[in-house]
């Protein structure tokens, strides 16, 4: 096999054949699974489709000029939020402009395509890396490069979280920045790598770049280069690290920053998993959320398992790596290094993000084991040997289902047979060949049943959302038909289709998700009665007529349940649309008042509207007997299925329930009226909702049925004046600003002669906003209750608020002062070329390229 392992071969063949495996692999799977866009069933799992695809969709909208907003300021979520710190973690990749180049209708496979040529371009690298590395044959780089990018990892969780792909990419190329640093290369090219990997997305860079750490350390350590040669090599790579880092630092401490001002999550505590589950996990065919997704196809497995029992391979260079692979696993196991591998933070999601790295190793692993010739039977029985055991440990795992042996004892046997057909092979170009399509198939086959049960699984356990069509086309219609920003905002509606309906849909709302949900404008929201999903991070629409005259709602769409949620039932007419005359975005207030908010999120209403508009009745809870219960508890048993909340409120005034801790339906008796609660602790709290009017004797009788256990608050009931809002709200437009305007991160607004008090802008404050009234300087903007407020003295006419995202200073100013410094090195590399030639490098003989093995 001494000729088949060539050190000539092509590197650009070796990662295009890698890419078109994967392809094949990938979609592959998908169609095997009958998911879109090859069967019925959608991809859109968790947050594919409440972050992933709307935000793809704004960044369309934002290159054909159709947003609301632009780089600084996204207008249509959560009233109002900075966008550089969300372009920065879910838009950053080279790849996501690609969806301006497809129908806005077809943003689904927009994002997949985007999806699987990241995929494939992570196995393009890989390939390029290997042959980098070690020489060898075009085709066993490249079916390694595609082990890698159809790692479990990619399979299982970067697939619905195509923004961690660009972590899957930059691993190899970060690897190959170390092996320019370790030659003595230029810097350039490296340092373009680091802040494309940085940019394209920087929590998943950040691992890539400790795994590519622990790469060249190895690399250092395998040459034994002298002292200074090795300081030499060290300080290139640290070096080429921050220069890189500080030019992506501009996108990088704007998310940094956001990340700081964001609602806090939940805090987790680490938890290594059983060993039979990581030994699952190796394995085709297995799934599990919360466990390291390390599967990289069993050839690949077997040749990084025979690696230390291969004679040809020099000793350092087989112990190496094997200790490598060995340490970084455990390292995944451990707390310390577990908060290491994760900014010091566990993630509120899978602990096993990292995960890509070690499969990246054992990739690598393995193709050292085949680059210097195919291991021979003594090798190859270890390996199966400790591939048994694995497969005997995993076998007690809950982790391994009957699907995982039709899949697993096949491939096994295609992958042993096809390495030893090959050790066999030596000159014999057939049986060669043979061998080599065999490790393909086993390779495609495997994958597309691993990537098929993974979206299957993630289907049967998370919540999922149906691609374009109908709903959201009428959805979008009647957004664009009520269209009147900046004047009002058209809020598309409390039955949202995603957690980011503005982006997909239009318009401008409160629903908004992201990992950098403001910490104010959740606890606003909360305090004003309305729901979330996500622990806090994805607020909702709250349809409540006080918060639309608050935050400037003056449409409202209203849209049936989305029939493909399963916690709803269906039916409800078509998409509407109401109307309310609001006040502008900018309202005077001549005495605000700032008492702080209070535990009644009616009151807490009325505090930022500026009027007594609620009536509050004593609230009390009867069991289905008609026995008053005062705990309010509800659901908590048989007497509890069904019971009747009772108050009195003035005839004809609009009845609320504010039920956050409730689960289920409730209706107001004789008004037919459902209103839906979702709570589930701690991830989803009940929104506010209207029942309808109060009858005209005024004694009110709410029938609930819960769903599960949960509580009604004391003042669960509000009943709402809607002639004192009316008339509130035509007092705040009389005295409000009569012109808004609205531009990216700048919002401006004419007021009225003489006025004083305050400005108050229905806006969440934010960190980054400065105000300025008439032609004085700007300012922090003041807090009105979550919102923005600027002091008024009775002298200016104009207030214009600016944005500036925190960071977005800091971080310009290192990226230019990284930018100057590369340029400055350059330019005396440059010079020092001119001048005389560069002393070659040397290199150990245990790592010196030969041709026979």
């Amino acid at each position: 096999m001494e000729r088949s392992l060539s050190p000539r071969a092509p590197r650009p063949a070796a990662a295009l054949f890698a890419a078109a495996v994967t392809i094949t692999a990938f979609c592959a799977g998908d169609a095997l699974a009958r998911a879109y866009p090859f069967g019925p069933r959608t991809r859109s799992v968790n947050d594919l489709g409440n972050q992933y695809v709307p935000f793809h969709a704004h960044l369309w909208d934002l290159l054909h000029g159709r947003a609301r907003g632009g780089l600084l300021v996204n207008w249509q979520s959560g009233y109002g939020v900075s966008f550089l710190p969300d372009l920065g973690t879910y838009l950053g990749s080279p790849f996501a402009p690609l969806v301006a180049l497809f129908p806005r209708d077809r943003i689904d496979l927009a994002v997949y395509a985007v999806t699987v040529l990241k995929t494939a371009s992570a196995a393009a690298a890989m390939a390029w890396l290997l042959l980098t590395l070690r020489p060898g044959h075009r085709w066993a780089a490249g079916l390694l490069g595609a082990s890698y990018a159809l790692c479990g990892w990619s399979l299982a969780d970067a697939s619905y979280n195509p923004m961690w792909l660009d972590g899957l990419i930059a691993l190899p190329l970060l690897c190959l920045a170390g092996e320019r640093a370790l030659a003595g290369r230029r810097i350039l090219p490296g340092v373009l790598i680091v802040a494309l990997a940085w940019t394209a997305n920087f929590y998943t860079a950040y691992m890539a770049t400790l795994g590519a750490a622990l790469v060249l350390l190895l690399r250092l350590l395998l040459t034994r280069p002298t002292r200074p040669q090795a300081l030499a090599t060290a300080g290139r790579a640290a070096l080429t690290t921050a220069l890189g880092v500080g030019l992506a630092a501009p996108l990088v401490a704007v998310v940094y920053f956001g990340t700081r001002h964001a609602y806090p999550g939940r805090v987790r505590q680490f938890a290594p998993v059983p060993a039979q589950d990581l030994a699952a996990r190796l394995l085709p065919a297995t799934y599990g959320f919360g466990s390291p997704a390390l599967y990289v196809g069993l050839t690949a497995l077997l040749l990084a398992l025979a690696l230390p029992f291969h004679r040809a391979v020099p000793a350092p260079v087989r112990t190496g790596w094997t200790a490598l692979v060995l340490a970084v696993a455990l390292s995944l196991q451990w707390g310390p290094t577990h908060l290491v591998w994760h900014a010091f933070a566990t993630p509120q999601g899978s602990p096993y993000r990292q995960a890509f790295v070690l499969c990246g190793l054992l990739v690598i692993a393995a193709w050292h084991a085949l680059a210097y010739g195919v291991p021979d039977r003594r090798a190859l029985g270890a390996a199966a040997a400790l591939l048994a055991l694995a497969v005997l440990a995993a076998g007690r795992s809950a982790l391994v289902g009957w699907y995982t042996w039709p899949v697993l004892l096949p491939a096994l046997a295609g992958a042993l047979g096809g390495l030893v057909l090959l050790g066999r092979a030596g000159r014999r170009t057939r049986l060669a060949g043979l061998a080599v399509v065999l490790l393909l198939g086993v390779q495609v086959g495997e994958s597309a049943a691993t990537s098929a049960l993974a979206t299957r699984m993630r289907l049967a356990h998370m919540d999922d959302y149906a691609p374009w069509g109908e709903r959201q086309a009428a959805q979008a219609a009647a957004i664009a038909g009520a269209d009147g920003w900046p004047r009002y905002r058209t809020d598309p509606g409390r039955e949202q289709t995603v957690g980011n309906d503005p982006l997909l849909v239009g318009g401008e709302g409160a629903q908004y998700y992201s990992s950098l949900t403001p910490d104010v404008l959740s606890r606003t929201l909360t305090a004003l009665g309305d729901g979330w999903t996500s622990r806090g991070r994805s607020v909702q629409s709250l349809d409540n007529a006080v918060t639309d005259v608050v935050f400037s709602v003056g449409a409202r769409v209203h849209s049936p349940p989305d029939p493909h949620q399963k916690h709803v039932p269906p039916g409800g007419g078509p998409v509407a649309v109401t109307r309310r005359a609001v006040p502008p975005l900018v309202t005077v207030r001549a005495a605000p008042d700032g008492r702080p908010f209070g535990p009644s999120p009616y009151r807490n209403q009325e505090l930022l509207l500026g009027s007594r508009v609620y009536t509050l009745p004593r609230v009390t809870v009867h069991d289905d007997g008609g026995r008053p219960v005062p705990s309010r508890r509800v659901g908590t048993g048989n007497a509890l299925a069904r019971p009747v909340i009772t108050a009195r409120c003035p005839a004809g005034t609009q009845v609320h329930l504010w039920a956050p801790h409730f689960s289920g339906t409730a209706r107001l008796a004789g008004a037919g009226a459902l209103a839906r609660y979702r709570y589930v602790f701690p991830r989803n709290r009940a929104a506010m909702e209207p029942l309808g009017p109060a009858p005209a004797s005024g004694r009110l009788r709410i029938e609930l049925t819960p769903d599960r256990p949960g509580r009604i608050p004391p003042g669960a009931v509000g009943c709402l004046d809607t002639a004192r809002l009316d008339a509130a709200a035509a007092r705040l437009k009389a005295t409000g600003a009569t012109r808004v305007t609205v531009s990216d991160g700048t919002l401006r607004a004419r007021l009225p002669a003489g006025s004083r008090g305050a400005a108050v802008v229905a806006v969440p404050r934010t960190a980054g906003w400065r105000c300025a009234t008439g032609d004085g300087p700007e300012r922090p903007a003041g807090d009105f209750h979550g919102l923005i407020a600027v002091p008024l003295d009775g002298t200016a006419t104009t207030l214009t608020c600016t944005f500036h995202p925190p960071g977005l200073r800091l971080g310009t100013t290192v990226g230019a002062a990284s930018l100057l410094a590369l340029f400055l090195l350059t330019a005396v590399g440059a010079v020092r070329r001119r001048r005389g030639p560069v002393p070659p490098t040397t290199t150990s003989p245990r790592e010196r390229v030969t041709t026979a093995s």
